[in-house]
């Protein structure tokens, strides 16, 4: 019974950190955005702002769940991320991977799901900071791209959802089209979790026996020119920086 004790502080620990984020999320959405209305006019400077407060409270976060011992961590190549007009890829192995990579990148930019969009808990950050919503926008190409004009740094997971039990890569091409029609060059980003936890169709409560340990690995950039000079148009050079992409992680996973 007693070496059951962390398991069951963790256990309480990670209830306390899901409902501190969802609290956190109201809290920003009905006091601390609506004031940034007020006071900042200007829609850019306002964004801004947004990000950077997201940013540090998402950081806050982090270091939170590590001194309750809900998880530990550490980083590789997080001086790559201090760039600007980055096109950053990551597979996505966890339910909180947004939340390390938005902690760790400046002026992040990201797709969000619609559901996000809608969910009260996350629609008050998500909308503050301008995020790209992916429900059927026409001109979602041309608004990632216009983010990393702007020089903000884009956040993408190509798998589009959270990575399988199986560990199973299966990504998308909307990641490679945007880096074929634009010319940018992938700066990818390995997360690797063990033990495995807050996977796809798992639940908070259900986490694993020992503390799980995240490693987030910041990749040399991948020169997307190169990757498709020899295709003959846009929809091959599409597929085949996919399938680059995904053979690297999975090459780098294993």
């Amino acid at each position: 019974m007693i070496k059951r004790i962390p398991y069951y502080w963790r256990m309480i620990a990670t209830a306390f950190s899901f409902s501190v984020f969802g609290m956190g999320g109201i809290t920003l959405r009905i006091l601390i955005f609506p004031l940034l209305n007020v006071f900042i006019w200007r829609v850019p400077t306002r964004i801004y702002c947004s990000r950077l407060l997201i940013r540090y409270s998402f950081r806050a976060f982090i270091e939170m769940m590590r001194i309750l011992r809900v998880l530990t961590y550490d980083t590789q190549g997080l001086e790559r991320l201090q760039r600007t007009g980055l096109l950053i890829l990551a597979n996505h192995p966890t339910l909180i991977d947004t939340v390390f990579l938005m902690a760790f990148v400046k002026q992040a930019d990201c797709i969000v799901k619609n559901s996000l969009w809608q969910n009260p808990f996350t629609c008050g950050p998500i909308r503050a900071a301008g995020y790209i919503c992916n429900q059927n926008d026409p001109d979602l190409l041309k608004n990632c791209e216009s983010a990393l004009a702007r020089g903000s740094n884009l956040l993408i997971f190509p798998e589009g959802t959270r990575t399988p039990r199986t560990g199973q890569l299966n990504f998308k091409r909307g990641a490679a089209n945007i880096a074929i029609r634009y010319c940018r060059d992938v700066t990818p980003v390995v997360i690797q979790c063990t033990p495995a936890t807050l996977s796809k169709r798992e639940k908070w409560w259900q986490i694993p026996a020992s503390t799980p340990h995240f490693t987030l690995h910041v990749g040399q950039d991948i020169v997307v020119k190169s990757s498709s000079m020899q295709a003959t148009n846009e929809i091959l050079a599409t597929r085949r920086l996919t399938l680059d992409l995904q053979h690297y992680f999975s090459e780098r996973l294993a």
